[in-house]
Order: C-alpha cells, then structure tokens, then sequence
C-alpha cells in the first residue's frame, strides 16, 4: 500500500520533460553538426569555407524563424504531433544528405529543411511544455531543457568528430539517423500534450483546467502577436541582447570553434572534446542559472553573464595560440554561461507579456537571437578567408557581448512598468 501511494505521488509531468530533454539532446547535436563537417566538406568537393558557412547560416536563421510559428502548432495540433513531423522531417534531410553532390543541396537539405525541423525542437518547445506543466520549479525546469542543448554536444559531437576522422561524415550521418529512429517511438508513445489529458494539476497548483482551444491563423496569429509586442521597449531590449547571444554562442563559437583549431593544428577530435567539455560546463552554469532565476534578479543576473562571456572570448585568440591548457580554461569559462543566459530571458518574457503569450513571444526573441547566430555564422567565414584567422571575429564578438551585459540592466522590472503604465 506504501508502494502504490508513492508511485501515485509521482508526476508524470517529469516523463513528459524527459522526453523533451531527450528530444532537445538528439536536435542539438544535429544542430551542431555542421561544424563537424566544414573541413570534410572542403576537402572532399572544394567547396569554400565562405559557402558552407553561408549554408549553416541560413540554417540558423530558419531555425529561429520557424520558432513563433512552431508555438502555434503547439498549440493548434499538440505538442506530440509537431515533435513526430519534426523527426520525420528531420530524417527525410539526414537520409537524402550522403548523396549530394553540389552546395545547392546542401541549401535544401542542412539550410531549409534542417533549419525547419530542429527548430521546431527548440527552447520553444521546451518553455511551453514548461509553462503547461510546471508552475513551482519552472525555471528551473526551463533551465534542464536549456541545458539539453549542451548535453547534445557532449554525447554526440565528439562521437560524431571521430566516425567522421575514421569513417567519413556519411557514417556519422547514419548515427544520428538511428538516434532519432529509437526517438520516434518514444515521443509517439509516451508524450503528452497538456495536463489535463492525465487528468492532473500543473504542479505547484490543485485546479485541473481544460486547456482553451487554439484561436486564430497559424501564419496570422504569430505576426499579429509581434505586432502588438513591437511598441514595447523591453521586447526590443531583450530581442538586441538576444542578438548577441546569438552572435556570440552557435553561430561564431558552435560553428568555427574546430575549424579555428584546425587552423591551428588542433585536431578535429580533440576540438570537438573542446565543445563537449564546454557542453558539461553549461549543463551545470545553465540548469543553475534557472535555478538562480526564481530567486534573484534576472537583469543582474544577464548582465554577469554577458559580462564573463566577453570576457572569455576576448581570451580566446591567446588561448589559440598558447595551447591546450588556455583552451581548456576557455572552455570551462565560456561553458559556464554558453547559454545561461536563455533562463533569466524567458523569466523577463513571461513577467513583461504574460504566461499564455510568453511561448510566442520568446519565439520571436529567439529570432533575434539566430538573426546573430547567423550573421557571425557567415561573417566569421567571410573574416576567415579575408584576414587568415578568426581573431577578429572572437575579439568583436567579445566587445559585443560587454555591449549586451550594459544593456540588460537597461531592462524595465515588471514593477517600473506597472508604475510607468499608472
């Protein structure tokens, strides 16, 4: 009887979150790929590095975009049935990918539909299962799901990096492929979409609400959300400070970091246990950071992040060229916060615009966020091959980021604008 009543205190809100932590790690390490295959792509068709960023650019950007749009199938078709099209989109791009032949290709099937279907497994995701589920301990649910990003890259890219150096990238094509084929079923199976369908409570609340059906257009209702949120100061302070997150994490470090130690004569393997090292770092700064959102500040807590980050890739072109100790002090560093900062920003988001149009809203955020991640994606690249090196991009990236940390403490409380507003 004590079994069964410890087993019927149990919240299946916790299953559901795991399968989307799950859901997250598999799209993460697709999503960090690329990076992978910059020097295998160069070597086996002759292609640029200015080109093959330019692919992972639009990438990026589409990953971003696609997100407003992504709530609202949320929240038309369900959470179980656009995580299920997603992973079939997803293995329609990797299964075509080993035999292109051309960059235009690669467009289509790492820019286009990549780009759409891991961004419909996105932090979007993740808050609005958050916000149906979870009232006591969201932000810290939030930062778990954040964090899945980090763990994707610390299972699957220095696995990828070696089957890619001994077995080429079209094996490590196939990897991934089998890990989203043991997901499928999965999310099939077990995911949920809301409460109410197991009858229970969000947790840290005792009223079993009916989720209210979705209204609007599915194209119309995410840009007449940006429009109404367009005249509001903090969206545009947090979409900017998002901006150069962005710049200053998937797009510049995510995408050239192994290349940048290429041109150092790091080897590929060792650079992507670079990314994995910074991966277990972040799985730790970023569950804590959501965490350290529910207590403190979260302007304060923006501003240190951005703060060190800048700090840390300033360091970067020293720690290049002086050796593996550097580098493993940056990655520590710069792992802490790689994406800490996505826990106090969503806290902003749903306090400034409210829980029920806070998924939406951040989907327009994280734009602005892979807007940057896209510009450094290509202009990193371009730098690259213009100046020889990627110092100047990491030492921009880094006075950016000091921009940033500024401007988040320019950020309203919910309470100035209360005042403000009376």
């Amino acid at each position: 009887m004590l079994k069964e009543n410890k087993l019927s205190k149990f919240y299946y809100g916790w299953v559901v979150i795991g399968i989307v932590f799950l859901s997250l790690l598999v799209s993460a390490g697709i999503s960090s790929f690329p990076s992978v295959l910059i020097q295998s792509l160069e070597k086996e068709f002759g292609w640029t590095r200015a080109s093959i960023s330019g692919v992972i650019s639009i990438r990026i950007l589409l990953y971003g975009l696609i997100g407003p749009f992504s709530a609202a199938m949320l929240a038309k078709f369900g959470v179980r049935r656009t995580m299920v099209f997603a992973i079939i989109l997803m293995l329609i791009s990797l299964g075509l990918t080993p035999f292109i032949t051309a960059v235009w290709q690669l467009i289509l099937l790492w820019g286009v539909l990549g780009g759409i279907s891991t961004g419909a497994l996105a932090n979007v995701l993740g808050i609005t299962v958050a916000n149906r589920w979870f009232v006591k301990h969201k932000g810290l649910v939030i930062g778990m799901l954040t964090a899945s990003a980090a763990t994707g890259q610390l299972l699957f890219l220095p696995l990828l990096a070696k089957i890619t150096s001994e077995s080429g990238w079209r094996n490590a094509v196939y990897v991934i492929m089998a890990a989203l084929l043991i997901l499928l079923p999965i999310v099939g199976i077990w995911m949920r979409n809301h409460p109410y369908d197991k009858g229970l409570a969000p947790l840290g609340t005792t009223e079993v609400v009916k989720p209210a059906p979705f209204q609007g257009n599915l194209l119309l209702t995410p840009i007449r959300t940006l429009f109404s949120v367009m005249k509001n100061l903090t969206f545009w302070m947090l979409a900017g400070t998002f901006f150069f997150c962005g710049f200053s994490t998937n797009g510049l470090i995510g995408t050239h970091l192994i290349a940048a130690c290429g041109d150092s004569n790091i080897p590929i393997v060792t650079a992507a246990s670079l990314l994995a090292l910074m991966g277990i770092f972040d799985l730790v700064g970023t569950t804590f950071s959501g965490w350290l959102s529910d207590r403190f500040d979260s302007r304060w807590l923006l501003f240190w992040y951005y703060g060190l980050r800048g700090l840390s890739l300033i360091f970067l072109p020293y720690a290049l060229g002086t050796g593996y100790t550097q580098l493993t002090v940056f990655a520590v560093f710069y792992g802490l916060d790689w994406i800490a900062t996505v826990p106090p920003t969503v806290k902003l988001t749903s306090d400034a615009f409210g829980k029920e149009k806070a998924g939406m809203v951040f989907g327009w955020i994280l734009v602005a966020h892979q807007a940057g991640a896209s510009t450094a994606a290509y202009g990193a690249g371009f730098l690259r091959e213009l100046l020889g090196s990627y110092t100047v991009p990491f030492v921009a990236a880094g006075f950016v980021c000091l921009i940033a940390a500024i401007v988040a403490l320019r950020i309203r409380s919910r309470k100035a604008v209360a005042v403000a507003a009376a």
